[in-house]
This record gives structure tokens, C-alpha cells and sequence, in this order.
């Protein structure tokens, strides 16, 4: 795939200097992806893309009605983060193409299936739409996996293959979002194999998901048709993938950082061709504050990467892993996305091109990105009855039981375990409190069904009080973790009130509460203004309990997420990531 230009004949006179170049960018020393040099030119841009790159006269500057000094500073192509959830930011498209472009990110690979869990293909149309016309290209990966494990949770919605390859036909969709079923790929289900075969007629790429695969399950997985995969989190595993063939998308989120242990692993292999960087999930606060694809970079070069190699890894390298021909490049016939920096190591963009346009300047936006409206950012999206008290309660028999746990594997770990564990009964009903590391986990439906799961986790972290959130990956239900009903049902009835989001509660009170009415994940405010309630969130997670935790408001999104092993909660109960069942309260 390629993007055009708008008159191809114009771009060749402008390429022969026929006629002027829109923009001469002069005094830069351009990193060139196909080489690896860095040398001193001219780039000459008409209409966008990128007309020649002038390397032997670099002191005559031939007619261009804009001339730009880059000041002896490194001229980079724009960078391309290979695996983005935008609404893991909480921000609209907008806001959050307000805030990484100054970063010098001009590409997003996003895959909008957190709101196309709640709201379904409207959803999806809306991340699309609202992401057009915003100075950079959010380029859509559709959702494969809505809901992530059929079967065993219930989202907003369900998209099959025939709504699936309805979205493909949008205008700015590249590909087929991570594949986290990756059980349904490895067996052949008949309705994934449908799902994949829609973009393989189409020619779109596919991405995969695959944490912890390895021998001939991975085999099997990539015959099926994903060849990527943000989910490699150590060493050996990096190893396991690069080998087969799989293009590594090396991940630094809000929650997970992977990019040391998987460099680890390839460091000492020759080629890199096949390794790119993202983010996949990152918060506005962390946006703001450090960065997103440019700080993942920056990561890569402190730990061991050579520089050039971590920027060929954000730009040309995701381009072609996504498939397309002319971006990640400063090159002719090239998309004419770049960035200057002062410093590679330091990765802090001075000005940021996008299609040819200066629109960012010392970390500052220089271009209007106007707001957008649309109806469905008003629709309350948490529909569930009225709980009480009695609904936080795990009934019992006899003096004690036998019961099925869901223990997390370390402080800052999302991966968990099952562990069966002899627990007091009280009147009746499960009693955890004398044991400060577990609490309950109640996980309702909030798209309408009346159903509702609780059950016990150890070692989530909390010390007191109650958590919810209805950022809770993937289906979005409400989460609450708690060890007192009544902080429960305060946090619970709030985030009801507001359209979704998070609260925390301590001692019959609530902390704060941090709304989130688009969809119970996204909020109309800016990054700055979101950032302010984004810290007292922050603040009111620490207080009971998650203090240790770089970034708290991530620990409870991924306590229902079925799709990472081996156990996790859904509303319909505690799930067997791996054999796909719902495990029982008890253990026999």
C-alpha cells in the first residue's frame, strides 16, 4: 500500500526542479533509515511528501517558496508507534493528537477496541472519524476480538466477520488489530479463521497477540496469520519469536515495560529489521510528562540500543510492518513526516513536520486541531440495577471452604495464578478478614445484562478500602476490588452516576472519583485539565495501598482481561485463561 500524492506529475517537476519546492529544509544533518549514515542535506517537499534529498550540493539552495532552517540539528523521519490504545489515555483523538505530536510521534497504529467493546462498530466509527483531520494519521487496526474470548465474558457488543469486514472498508484502516484469542487461531475456530481471512483478501496486515507462546503452539499461530506481536515481556521469549520469524513490537506502556528484557534477548543478533517500538497503553499524565513513542526510543538507547537502530526501529521499520511503502523514511516519494532533534540519546523534538507542514515547535503545538462533537459522546454507558450490601457477599456453608483464588504472581505483575485456599465462613457467608492480603473481586455487567461475578483475589495490593474502574480490559465492565461492602457500594454507585471512570473509597468515604463519561473511558477535557483529576486519582490509589506503584490507576484495568494467563475475572466468573472454562467458586 501506498499513499499518493495528489498530483503525481507536479511531484516528479518538483523532483527534476522543474518547479519550486513548497519547503527547503537546509542546515539539518538527515539520518538516512537505509543506510544507517548521517549526513549533511537539503530536503526539498512539494505537496506533502518528500521531492529530493540533496546530499552533493548542499550549499546551493535551489528555489522553494518556504526555506527552513533546521540550525545543524539531525533531521529524523516522524515516528510511528506500531501499537497504540488511544483511549487508554482517556483522552478523545483529538486531545491526544494535541499532545504526542509536539513529541514528534506523526503515525499512531491504533486499535479502538476498548470502546468498540462498549459501544460496538459505533464506537469504532467514532475513534475513526474523530481521529481524521488532526495534523497526523491515527491509522485503524479493526478489533478482532470484541468480545476479547467469546464465551467466557460479556461485552457491549459482538462483532462477527461480516462487521468486520464492513469497518476493513474505512478509509483510514491499515489492519486487523492484536489477535488475542490466540487459542481460537492456534485450533482453527471457525469464526477467527473467517475473521483472518477478510484481511488476508483484502492484503491488510495482521496483528498479533501472543504472550508467553512459544515451539509449535507459536508455529501454529503464525501460520495462522499474525506475524507480530506487544506482547513479549522477557528475554528468552524474544528470542523464541524474533527466530521464528515474528516482527517484535518492543513495549514501554503506563504498565508494562518490556523494552529491557526484550533488547536483552536481541541485542547481539545482526539484524534488526524486524523490531519495532510502542506504547500500547499510556496514560495523558505520562504523555505529557515524558513522552510516548519518542520516550520508548529513548528507553531502547539507554538500554544498549545504538540510536539509529532504535529510530529505524519507531519509523521505517513499523511502516513496513503495517505495509506501508513510502513512510518512515526521508527519502523521494516519501510521506514528508519528520522531526529535528538537538540530541538522538535525548529524544526531544525542537520542530515536528507532518505532510510537508511545520506544526510543532519546542514542545509546543503551533496549528489549530479543532474539536469535534458527536452525539455519542453524550450517552451514559454504565446500565446495571441498583445493588445493596448483600450483593458484596460470597455465601457459604459450614465453618470453613475450600475456595478457588485468583493470586497475582508479583506487586506490579498483571499475570496471576490459581491458588485454592481454605478460607473462614461467618454467618454464613465468606469471611476474609483477617487476612489483609486478600480481598473480594466483583466484576458487573454494565452493557445491560443482569449478571454480575464475585470472587477472592490475594495479592492485589490494595490495604483498605475500595477500587472501581470501568476501564477494564477488554469488555469494560465495572471492576471493584474491595475488602469493606460499605466502601464498595460508595464507589460503585458513584462511578453509576458519573457514566464511568474510577473512585477509590476508605472508611465509608469517598476519596475521589475520576469521571470518564464517553463511554466510561474517555473524557472531553484536555490533557492538561485531565491531568489535575488524573493526580488526585492518583493520590486517593496510593492511600489505600498502591503507593508502591509507579503508575496505581493501572493496577485494576487488567484484572478482567482474559486473554493474559492464567487466571482472570469476568462477570461471569473466575477464568481459565489457558483451557478457556469458568472455574468455580469453590474447589472440590
Amino acid at each position: 500500500m501506498r499513499l499518493l500524492p495528489k498530483d503525481k506529475k507536479a511531484l516528479l517537476k518538483a523532483a527534476l526542479g522543474q518547479i519550486p519546492a513548497d519547503l527547503a529544509i537546509v542546515n539539518a544533518k538527515v539520518f538516512n533509515v537505509f543506510t544507517g549514515e548521517i549526513l549533511p542535506a537539503i530536503v526539498y517537499v512539494y505537496d506533502g511528501f518528500i521531492a529530493h534529498v540533496e546530499y552533493d550540493d548542499v550549499d546551493h539552495v535551489e528555489d522553494a517558496k518556504q526555506i527552513y532552517d533546521a540550525q545543524g540539528q539531525y533531521l529524523v523521519p516522524g515516528l510511528i508507534d506500531a501499537h497504540v490504545h488511544i483511549e487508554s489515555s482517556m483522552l478523545t483523538p483529538v486531545n491526544f493528537a494535541k499532545v504526542v505530536l509536539p513529541k514528534g510521534t506523526t503515525t499512531v497504529i491504533t486499535d479502538p477496541h476498548e470502546i468498540g467493546n462498549v459501544f460496538g462498530a459505533r464506537g469504532i466509527r467514532y475513534m475513526h472519524d474523530c481521529g481524521m483531520d488532526v495534523h497526523m494519521r491515527q491509522l485503524i487496526d479493526v478489533p478482532s476480538c470484541v468480545p476479547s474470548v467469546p464465551g467466557l465474558e460479556n461485552a457491549g457488543a459482538d462483532l462477527d466477520y461480516s462487521i468486520i469486514e464492513e469497518l476493513a472498508q474505512l478509509p483510514n484502516v491499515i489492519g486487523l488489530a492484536e489477535v488475542m484469542d490466540y487459542l481460537a487461531v492456534i485450533n482453527g475456530d471457525e469464526r477467527m479463521m473467517k475473521i483472518l481471512e477478510v484481511f488476508e483478501k483484502n492484503g491488510l496486515y495482521i496483528q498479533g497477540h501472543a504472550p508467553f507462546l512459544s515451539g509449535r503452539n507459536l508455529s501454529a499461530y503464525l501460520c495462522g496469520g499474525p506475524r507480530t506481536c506487544h506482547e513479549t515481556r522477557d528475554t528468552q521469549e524474544a528470542i523464541n519469536k524474533y527466530r521464528a520469524g515474528m516482527h517484535i513490537d518492543m513495549r514501554d506502556s503506563s504498565i508494562c515495560r518490556n523494552v529491557k528484557e526484550i533488547f536483552a534477548g536481541l541485542k547481539d543478533f545482526r539484524y534488526f529489521d524486524t523490531l519495532s517500538i510502542c506504547t500500547d497503553d499510556r496514560e495523558s499524565d505520562d504523555l505529557m510528562s515524558v513522552g510516548g513513542i519518542n520516550d520508548v526510543v529513548r528507553a531502547a538507547i539507554k538500554n544498549g540500543m545504538d540510536p539509529r537502530d532504535a529510530i529505524k526501529s519507531a519509523t521505517i521499520n513499523t511502516a513496513r510492518e503495517i505495509h506501508l511503502e513510502n513512510l518512515g523514511a526521508i527519502a523521494p516519494g516519501y510521506v514528508a513526516d519528520m522531526i529535528t532533534l538537538p540530541s538522538l540519546e535525548d529524544m526531544k523534538p525542537s520542530a515536528v513536520f507532518t505532510n510537508g507542514e511545520l506544526v510543532a515547535q519546542d514542545d509546543k503545538l503551533i496549528v489549530e486541531i479543532a474539536n469535534k462533537e458527536f452525539a455519542i459522546e453524550q450517552e451514559n454507558s454504565v446500565n446495571f440495577k441498583e445493588l445493596t450490601l448483600e450483593d458484596f457477599k460470597i455465601k457459604a456453608e459450614g465453618e470453613s471452604c475450600m475456595v478457588n483464588v485468583m493470586a497475582y504472581d508479583g506487586k506490579e505483575l498483571s499475570t496471576t495464578h490459581l491458588s485454592v485456599e481454605e478460607l473462614k465462613v461467618k454467618d454464613g457467608y465468606i469471611d476474609i478478614s483477617d487476612d489483609p492480603d486478600l480481598k473480594y473481586i466483583l466484576v458487573i455487567n454494565r452493557h445491560g445484562l443482569d449478571n454480575k461475578a464475585l470472587r477472592i483475589v490475594r495479592d492485589f495490593g490494595t490495604t483498605c478500602g475500595a477500587v472501581a474502574s470501568t476501564i477494564s480490559h477488554d469488555a469494560h465492565n465495572l471492576t471493584v476490588v474491595f475488602d469493606k461492602l460499605e466502601d464498595a457500594l460508595i464507589v460503585v454507585n458513584q462511578l453509576k452516576a458519573v457514566g464511568g471512570g474510577m473512585a477509590a473509597s476508605k472508611d465509608g468515604k469517598l476519596l475521589h472519583c475520576l469521571p470518564l463519561p464517553i463511554g466510561g473511558l474517555l473524557s472531553q477535557k484536555t490533557a492538561e485539565e485531565l491531568n489535575d483529576d488524573v493526580v488526585k486519582m492518583k493520590t486517593a490509589l496510593c492511600s489505600v495501598g498502591l503507593d508502591y506503584m509507579v503508575n496505581p490507576l493501572m493496577r485494576i484495568v487488567t484484572a478482567a482481561l482474559p486473554v493474559v494467563p492464567d487466571v482472570k475475572m469476568s462477570d461471569l466468573g473466575l477464568v481459565d485463561v489457558n483451557k478457556k472454562v469458568i472455574i468455580p467458586t469453590f474447589a472440590e
